[in-house]
């Protein structure tokens, strides 16, 4: 795979800093979309991918943005440890942090929501929004050490929306949005601050596992006020203000990016 072109503005808003964004799944993930425009804004970054067979795709994304790479299952608490700890050997700290995790098994996505499974939700729950508390603990205290940070975790409208087909992923990220504010509460008096950025549907390699996805970004692409389906770089633009000295006022937040779909009263999509 050839590495993609980058580009680095003079003065960037996040020149000096220094982030970590997990999930990134390949060039179209929004994961990347965020690491493209932070890198473009002059951070200097650190990503991370789930496991082996992702490593061909990221490890080539990584040397386009001069990245550090780490292989990281958050479910695993000692390559958790190691990944923090490598960070702080080699950087000091940290400025920013982007949570762009979400999981449910196959059994999961699409089922009716009475049939699934205490395993299978526990597992949702665990690696979609769990995560971000086990990331908050190890990553506040590195942001800490240069006086504060940012920590912004993406999330979807399914979180506070009844959306057709999207099953179990609704209910975590809802528990997703609530951790934001529980860890907001704890941390922001300290210097570190939460938010969630609502990205409308985007294709991804995550969202070809949702059943009806093309209807649903269709439908949503034509609905919304700007008429049109959002995409990557919609979503890196909003995550390096949300990371950026400009939002230090905003806490807590849940701010959507999908073109305005999110205020209009429509039902039956999908």
């Amino acid at each position: 795979m050839t590495s993609p072109a980058m580009t680095r503005a003079e003065g960037g808003l996040l020149t000096g800093k220094r982030g970590l964004i997990l999930g990134v799944a390949n060039a179209r993930s929004l994961a990347w979309g965020i690491a493209v425009e932070a890198y473009a804004h002059g951070a200097q970054l650190a990503l991370s991918y789930q496991d082996a067979r992702l490593a061909r795709k990221v490890e080539p994304l990584a040397e386009a943005a001069q990245a550090r790479v780490y292989r990281c299952d958050v479910t695993q608490a000692d390559q958790l440890d190691a990944l923090f700890g490598d960070i702080e050997a080699t950087w000091g700290g940290l400025d920013f942090l982007i949570h762009s995790l979400a999981y449910a098994p196959a059994s999961a996505l699409g089922a009716p929501y009475s049939e699934i499974s205490a395993e299978a939700f526990a597992q949702t729950l665990e690696i979609s929004a769990h995560s971000l508390a086990s990331l908050t603990r190890r990553a506040a205290p590195l942001m800490l050490n240069g006086g504060g940070g940012a920590i912004v975790a993406l999330t979807y409208l399914g979180a506070s929306r009844v959306v057709p087909h999207y099953g179990v992923m609704g209910p975590a990220k809802a528990a997703l949005e609530a951790s934001v504010r529980a860890l907001s509460l704890e941390w922001a008096p300290r210097g570190v601050r939460l938010n969630a950025l609502s990205a409308g549907p985007v294709r991804t390699l995550a969202a070809a596992g949702i059943p009806g996805f093309k209807p649903l970004l269709k439908a949503a692409s034509e609905a919304s006020p700007l008429g049109r389906a959002i995409t990557p770089k919609d979503v890196g633009r909003a995550a390096v203000f949300l990371v950026s000295d400009l939002s230090e006022a905003v806490i807590g937040e849940v701010l959507h990016v999908d073109g305005g779909f999110h205020m209009l009263g429509l039902a039956g999509l999908g």
